[in-house]
């Protein structure tokens, strides 16, 4: 009885959730090989916070070295955990030294450090068991080769304050991973399974998903902007007939960076455009 009363009487720490205010931890995923011998180091990050968006301009703040200061990260950081955002090639002779991503918010620093450690190879199970893809986890693994996504007209764009822009890929894939009938969708938990209350995991809070019932999609994000918002309508896209268009509008002027994700379930290719938006004319 005495330990039931002081089981009761212990104060229940549970994990807080912030809404705002919360730095953003950078994440290295792993690496991957090229065919010419190279590799690739793959990012992602955290956003400590669940609702606010961070803007973190390259520079001093937000930097890959050795190297280029800026070497295609992003400055727009959505809600939570978010996976393999962008991919930094590395020669074939990199050896043992580390890429590392810092990034300063908050008045904290953080840094991934990103190595070819054999334990961290990435692979198509990976991929697919992170980001709980339509089909089942088989060894050997399902053939699957990323997607092909390629911009209908210029990567380089002008449109005026309060017009609409549409933006138009072309999408090709190899028609896998398969999937299982299993697996109804992976767009509502790991493995098409529904979550519980109040409960949230990678798949649930990424940005770049496919939606219930699609198998081969486009998913468009800020991925560098500043100063205003920027509105995709639909976010997420199917492709129908190797198409797939969405609308976009901008809240201010300023030069905007866009990229848009093939995506099978498993695996993803990006395409970026630059959009540079002007005020809106005046009418005298």
């Amino acid at each position: 009885m005495l330990g039931l009363l002081l089981a009761a009487g212990m104060p229940v720490c549970a994990q807080v959730r912030y809404a705002t205010g919360q730095d953003v931890v950078p994440v290295f995923e792993g690496w991957e090989r090229n065919a010419d011998g190279s590799f690739n180091m793959v990012f992602g990050y955290m956003n400590r916070n669940y609702e606010e968006e961070l803007e973190i301009p390259v520079g001093g703040d937000n930097k890959l070295e050795p190297g280029a200061t800026d070497q295609g990260q992003p400055t727009h950081f959505y809600r939570r955990r978010q996976e393999f955002v962008f991919k930094v090639k590395v020669p074939k002779d990199w050896g043992q030294k580390d890429l590392v991503w810092t990034l300063t918010s908050r008045g904290k620093t953080e840094k991934a450090y990103a190595s070819l450690l054999p334990t961290s190879e990435l692979g198509n199970l990976v991929y697919q068991e992170n980001r709980s893809g339509p089909s089942d986890l088989t060894y050997p693994e399902e053939p699957n080769q990323p997607p092909s996504i390629e911009m209908v007209g210029s990567a380089q764009r002008t449109v005026k304050l309060g017009e609409p822009l549409a933006l138009t890929v072309l999408v090709t894939d190899d028609g896998h991973p398969k999937a299982s009938p299993r697996r109804p969708n992976a767009g509502s938990g790991a493995g098409g399974v529904a979550l519980g209350v109040g409960r949230e995991n990678p798949v649930t809070q990424a940005i770049v998903r496919l939606e219930p019932g699609v198998r081969l999609g486009v998913t468009w994000v800020l991925y560098r902007g500043e100063p205003g918002t920027v509105t995709f309508d639909p976010m997420h896209v199917a492709v129908v007939d190797g198409k797939a268009t969405t609308q976009v509008r901008f809240t201010k002027p300023g030069s905007y960076g866009l990229r848009g994700y093939a995506d099978d379930g498993v695996l993803l290719t990006p395409v970026d455009v630059r959009v540079v938006v002007e005020a809106a004319s005046v009418v005298p």
